[in-house]
């Protein structure tokens, strides 16, 4: 079940859609969605994706990154959805907003960037260490991070259609730029859209494993962390 709401970041309203876990029982973490040039949080993929998280346990933000006068205007120019320092930005102001909603407070956040959506995902992540738990990428461009791709620290997990093969290298030059926990999942068969059958499935699955593994509340790093101390 989702919630219509509206976002207020940096003098703009940005239309978005909250959904809950299914099931009883508090979020273990909200994933934050950045969306693909040209698509919103409508993106039936993206849609996929998100309930697949709900089912383990997870909140989701779709949200759109531009407001509706900025689409109209890049429906004709196209250039907007490719300024990912602007979207990586909108990116930021929604975590801040989260971080004073009286629900999603203590929530640890994770962001799954899709195509272009990707890069922005990464250059927030970079821009908001202390903020940001996980990343996955679907299809993502994170050569478009540039320079903030070694400031990401969050575990990340790029995940690239097998017949994508333009992406699959892009993404295998970001790894050797990155110096935090990074892995890349190549999906057979698959190209960019994952539109072949099973693709997206195995999409959702991969990246709720990587979420329910990494989004955990600071107490329970600490905890793992001192487990792991040799006596």
């Amino acid at each position: 079940m989702t919630t219509p709401l509206r976002v207020p970041v940096g003098g703009h309203l940005l239309w978005g859609d909250y959904g809950k876990p299914s099931g009883a029982g508090a979020p273990k973490g909200l994933v934050l969605f950045a969306h693909g040039s040209g698509s919103g949080r409508h993106s039936p993929r993206n849609q996929y994706v998100a309930r697949t998280l709900e089912q383990h346990g997870l909140a989701t933000l779709l949200i759109d990154l531009l407001t509706r006068d900025e689409e109209q205007v890049d429906q004709h120019t196209a250039h907007l959805r490719f300024d990912i320092p602007l979207l990586a930005g909108r990116l930021g102001g929604i975590i801040g907003w989260l971080k004073h909603q009286p629900e999603t407070s203590q929530l640890p956040i994770g962001l799954f960037g899709a195509s272009t959506g990707g890069g922005a995902a990464l250059m927030a992540a970079a821009a908001h260490p202390d903020q940001i738990a996980a990343v996955v990428s679907r299809g993502g461009r994170p050569d478009l991070a540039g320079d903030a791709l070694p400031h990401v620290t969050a575990p990340t997990l790029l995940i690239v259609g097998g017949h994508d093969e333009p992406v699959v290298e892009m993404n295998r030059d970001a790894m050797s730029h990155m110096r935090g926990k990074v892995s890349l999942e190549i999906v057979p068969g698959a190209t960019h859209l994952f539109e072949e059958p099973g693709a997206l499935e195995r999409v959702a699955r991969l990246a709720a494993d990587w979420f329910v593994r990494y989004l955990q509340p600071a107490s329970a790093a600490v905890e793992t962390s001192v487990r792991r101390i040799p006596q």
